[in-house]
């Protein structure tokens, strides 16, 4: 497999849903700066500000300038997986066909047409899906996994268990 390129992915999706799910669970602390949400996403703070401009932008959270105070507009089960996708791709599709192919070729000048449609459908699955995901139960899976690793953190696992 040597000489093909790596798709290229975006990781800021999960950095979103991330961001969301710490803006959550530290709410009403002093957790909220975006130099301590980058050490939790392990990134630099511009990123996070950057995403933290879309989700604001999509209306999933609100911020004062000047204040390390985000919040969530709705309640984390309102928060859907495609809202947070959205948000960060606007109606950008998961998969793209190459739009480069041989037209000389019987592949090459069929292929874009068939996985178009093929591609289609499963990005109308795919979205149904990621809207019925909500951020709670998110939060909810690292709850969990938080009680297993760290039990005497028990006031952030009686929260949201």
């Amino acid at each position: 497999m040597k000489g093909l390129n790596k798709m290229k992915y975006s990781i800021q999706f999960s950095d979103a849903i991330h961001i969301l799910a710490y803006i959550e669970i530290f709410k009403n602390t002093n957790l909220l700066s975006s130099e301590i949400i980058a050490s939790s996403v392990k990134t630099n703070p511009a990123n996070i500000r950057r995403i933290m401009s879309n989700l604001k932008k999509a209306n999933l959270i609100t911020t004062q300038t000047g204040k390390a105070n985000p919040i969530l507009t709705k309640p984390p089960e309102e928060i859907s997986l495609l809202d947070v996708y959205k948000s960060i791709e606007g109606n950008t599709n998961l998969i793209h066909v190459d739009p480069k192919t041989n037209p000389d070729c019987i592949v090459g000048a069929n292929i874009q047409q068939v996985l178009s449609s093929k591609y289609e459908l499963l990005q109308q699955k795919l979205e149904l899906e990621m809207d019925e995901i909500k951020l709670d139960s998110i939060i909810h899976d690292i709850s969990v996994l938080e009680s297993k690793d760290r039990p005497q953190n028990n006031e952030f696992i009686t929260k949201y268990l």
